[in-house]
């Protein structure tokens, strides 16, 4: 479990817990294999306009709804439900690691269309760093898709539609708002680790265990998030309050980058910063003359860091003009950035200040 100042646990739930016992503050995981809870969709051909601050969520739905589907897991006594979208008419799905990640060695994968047919399908690559996976089912015929928005366009305050399959019941559609923007929520992951949601959309929208793997989308039924996780308050028996209208959405343009390098090598190659560092303690940083930073323990030869100029033993204070005060803010940096993108790198090296433009490579 993880605790936020602002969000008192975000942890993944899958449906099968969800059904036998209630769970406290929860990222809403869909599936089998956790507790956070994503959802994910896809708008088909019509176009949907707002209206009064509202989306027509009867056209939203009509339009979305056959490229929305339901997952089933199983792999010996693990199970569970979350939900995917249709991303390309060859079959592929998009949906979260944590819905799949119990059957990714051995189990068997279902999917659940809108129209009552089943299919079994195949598990293409996952990632657990941005919890996304790509599944794939065998069709004689073109799928509904999902018709990809821009995160990048999200404004806060404007309305948005969920859909997916909340506590395994299909086809469900909720409304609401877009409540924030750019939030980087920490939630478990694969073996113990954790994983970011980095510049997360945040909704009051309600989505709840099930919904993992589906999709937020907006009034013209574009895909512009899939559904990750909600915080929810559990009370003094630990036993969650459910949906308490604070979720939180993997943004498509981050989403649909990692999903076609998943199609594309089953795999995602992150950039990196080629330097080992640890976070400075109060004590150490008052002896640089900062009050926080990141302690350049090496620098890779030849890296990205070495390239532009930084050093071992150099004080990393500020990525992008956002201050370096933990290893995490490495990680979001990197979950949200692709090879050969520039970062604005600010550092302390013998008592003076610094600038500096790194541009990201691959890990070789």
């Amino acid at each position: 479990m993880h605790q936020t100042p602002s969000i008192p646990w975000f942890r993944r739930l899958p449906l099968s817990a969800v059904i036998a016992s209630a769970v406290a503050v929860a990222l809403v995981a869909g599936l089998a294999g956790g507790w956070i809870t994503y959802l994910l969709t896809r708008p088909a051909t019509t176009s949907v306009a707002a209206g009064a601050g509202v989306c027509d969520s009867t056209a939203v739905a009509n339009q979305v709804l056959p490229g929305v589907v339901t997952v089933s897991v199983s792999n010996g006594d693990a199970s569970g439900v979350g939900s995917g979208v249709i991303v390309r008419k060859e079959g592929y799905i998009m949906t979260n690691n944590h819905v799949i990640s119990a059957a990714a060695n051995g189990g068997t994968i279902e999917v659940l269309f809108s129209d009552g047919n089943s299919s079994e399908a195949e598990l293409v690559g996952r990632d657990p760093k941005s919890d996304l996976a790509v599944l794939k089912v065998k069709s004689g015929k073109t799928l509904p898709t999902v018709e990809l928005g821009r995160s990048a366009n999200v404004l806060v305050g404007q309305p948005v539609v969920a859909l997916g399959a909340p506590l395994g019941l299909s086809s469900t559609v909720t409304s609401g708002i877009v409540s924030a923007l750019g939030r980087n929520v920490p939630v478990p992951s694969d073996d113990d680790s954790a994983a970011v949601l980095v510049g997360a959309i945040q909704t009051d929208a309600s989505i709840n265990p099930g919904n993992s793997g589906g999709a937020l989308v907006d009034c013209a039924g574009q895909l512009i998030g899939i559904n990750s996780a909600i915080a929810t308050i559990p009370n003094e028996a630990n036993v969650s309050t459910g949906s308490v209208g604070i979720g939180f959405s993997i943004p498509v343009d981050l989403a649909a980058r990692i999903t076609e390098q998943l199609i594309d090598t089953g795999k995602v190659a992150y950039p990196f910063f080629g330097v080992s560092a640890v976070p400075l303690p109060p004590e150490a940083a008052a002896q640089f003359g900062v009050s926080d930073g990141l302690y350049l323990q090496s620098v890779l030869p030849g890296g990205p860091a070495d390239k532009a100029g930084l050093q071992r033993s150099d004080v990393v204070t500020l990525l992008d003009d956002r201050p370096a005060t933990s290893i995490a803010v490495l990680s979001e940096v990197t979950l949200g950035k692709k090879a050969g993108d520039i970062i604005k790198v600010t550092y302390v090296r013998d008592g003076k200040t610094a600038t500096t433009n790194l541009t990201l490579g691959t890990i070789p």
